[in-house]
Parts: C-alpha cells; structure tokens; sequence
C-alpha cells in the first residue's frame, strides 16, 4: 500500500496516486501531531503535494528525490497582505 497510517506516522511509498490525497488530507486534519516517512516515496501526484504542504506534517525522514525532499524541507512564506 502507498499510504500506511500508524497512530501519528505516516508511511508513503513508491508512487502516490491522486486517490491518496484524500485520505492523507483526513488523517492530517486528524492527526495534529502527524509526521511523515517519505524514505521509500518514488514520486507523488501534485494533489498529495499540496495536501502535504498546506498540513505541514513533521517530515521525520525525506524522500529520497533531492528536489522532492528540498520542496517539503523549505519553508512556505507568508504571502504579504
């Protein structure tokens, strides 16, 4: 299975399809202490991006892709008002 949910881990392998962020939204708003082993994550679909970088889980171990893991590492800027 590509997500894996363990109490407040998550566990997202291989390549995560679109049908995923839907359920990985739904534990984040759950899970306020969640956090996340990308370590065998291959690639995600754009939607579960977004769903990670507007929950913002604690990434414990990254994906092995350096930009992947730059992107979800790098802080998100307030947009100026």
């Amino acid at each position: 299975m590509p997500l894996l949910t363990d109490g407040p881990l998550a566990c997202l392998s291989g390549q995560i399809a679109i049908e995923e962020a839907e359920a990985l939204a739904e534990w984040l708003r759950a899970t306020p202490d969640a956090a996340l082993d990308l370590s065998e994550c291959q690639g995600l679909h754009s939607a579960v991006l977004q769903v990670l970088l507007a929950g913002a889980p604690r990434l414990l171990r990254p994906p092995p892709d350096p930009w992947l893991a730059a992107l979800l590492a790098a802080p998100i800027a307030e947009v100026p008002r």
